[in-house]
């Protein structure tokens, strides 16, 4: 009987461990890509900053070359706005993905609250710090970008998206910015 539950304990551990492992990426397995559902890659037609790579390709480059950089956690104020050291808060990727991509989020953000200051819940405006706020983000976004579909089905509402973030993001054209928020440049009208 003894034996039987060591077994059967010992079956248990490995079995987590192996998941564990599988959901780490330490254990190789498939990844899918865009070809794998009969999605073809969208290429933006706009470069921002003229520098040949189209703003789609631009901003996930640069989104995932932050990422590499393995940024600490740490909530800290900067006198140029965007920080110059080893530490970021979550904002920091979108931040930088847009700003290596001719975007400058810190000023974007800042021109906003100065032309709409009744929509954003701040007393001193500081374009240091407000464009690295989530709940400033979120006023600024819903207010300058279309929100797209989170369902995974209508695919054609994603291509031409100049920024998403996606739970499942795992591919080399889109970077998982932790969230299901889809930001899409708005069209003039």
């Amino acid at each position: 009987m003894k034996k039987r539950i060591t077994l059967i304990v010992f079956s248990v551990l490995i079995i987590v461990a192996l998941y564990v492992l599988y959901c780490f990426n330490y254990i190789p397995h498939k990844k899918y890509t865009n070809a794998d559902f009969n999605i073809e890659a969208y290429k933006s037609n706009i470069d921002k900053d003229n520098d040949g790579i189209d703003d789609q390709t631009d901003i996930l480059n640069n989104a995932n070359n932050y990422i590499k950089t393995n940024p600490k956690y740490k909530s800290k104020y900067y006198n140029t706005g965007y920080p110059d050291d080893e530490y970021g808060v979550c904002t920091d990727v979108v931040a930088f993905a847009l700003k290596d991509a001719g975007y400058d989020l810190m000023v974007l953000v800042n021109e906003d609250i100065k032309n709409n200051k009744e929509l954003y819940d701040i007393d001193a405006v500081d374009k240091n710090i407000d464009f690295r706020r989530v709940k400033n983000l979120k006023v600024y976004f819903d207010n300058n970008a279309i929100s797209l579909t989170t369902d995974i089905n209508e695919i054609e509402e994603w291509q031409g998206c100049l920024l998403y973030t996606s739970d499942a993001a795992d591919e080399e054209d889109s970077v998982n910015l932790g969230g299901r928020s889809n930001i899409k440049k708005k069209k003039n009208k």
